[in-house]
């Protein structure tokens, strides 16, 4: 049996060399940029005919665009509306990373903390520019609360600083772990269906079938944290706390 660690594995398909630096193109380059097409497809094919009795691919993407919508409204209010494209941007291309990870012979990118990470990183940032942006040096007071007693600050203060710095580990790591250990989970049972006599294979195939049913719901509610965390973010930058 392959090991269930073997699915992760990147594997350059064009290699590329530009000063002395490894960019080839992988197979985790070409499921993003599979992401990347997927969504434009789904898009035009939703919007394309737009109709005032909408079809099932217009309905599709109006119910997604109003849920992404939705999301950054409650959490992030008015304000929060120029921020809407890079919002859903980042809820496509994490949902669809993980779906396409759920196909035969798919590979979810999402499940590499290097991409999480970028994609967290990308996110912190920008919300620490925007904070600072709005606020100026008047966003530093995210890290003591107001109204708390100033004796409280030498405690407050690193408490919220290494609280607001965790950010991203935290955003990546959630999103990386539960993609990677859903992953060897399916991978360590399927190979149990082939291992074990007939009979006893219709164990480990019901509960594969029953982890893939969630895992497909897992997929979309990862894409969802990841995405309501940053318009969390996005408001504390925005309306701080």
């Amino acid at each position: 049996m392959a090991s269930p660690v073997h699915q992760f594995e990147i594997h350059p398909l064009i290699p590329i060399q530009m000063g002395g630096v490894d960019v080839s193109f992988t197979n985790s380059a070409l499921f993003m940029v599979l992401a990347v097409v997927a969504s434009y497809v789904f898009l035009v094919l939703g919007m394309g005919g737009r109709s005032l009795v909408p079809g099932r691919w217009q309905s599709l993407a109006e119910v997604t665009y109003e849920f992404v919508a939705n999301m950054v409204r409650d959490n992030v209010g008015k304000e929060g509306a120029r921020y809407f494209p890079f919002i859903f941007t980042l809820f496509m291309f994490v949902t669809l990373g993980n779906i396409l990870g759920m196909m035969p012979y798919g590979f979810t990118y999402t499940s590499h903390i290097a991409v999480t990470g970028a994609l967290a990183l990308t996110v912190f940032i920008g919300v620490t520019i925007i904070g600072f942006a709005r606020h100026g040096l008047h966003f530093l007071r995210m890290f003591f609360p107001h109204g708390a007693p100033i004796l409280t600050a030498p405690i407050l203060i690193p408490i919220e600083l290494i609280s607001y710095l965790s950010r991203p580990f935290s955003l990546s790591v959630r999103l990386f772990a539960n993609m990677t250990v859903g992953h060897i989970m399916l991978k360590v049972l399927a190979g149990f269906i082939v291992t074990v006599p007939l009979l006893l294979g219709i164990v480990p195939l019901a509960a594969t079938i029953g982890i893939t049913i969630l895992e497909f719901g897992i997929a979309f509610l990862q894409a969802y944290v990841f995405t309501i965390l940053s318009c969390i973010y996005l408001n504390d930058a925005i309306n701080m706390h």
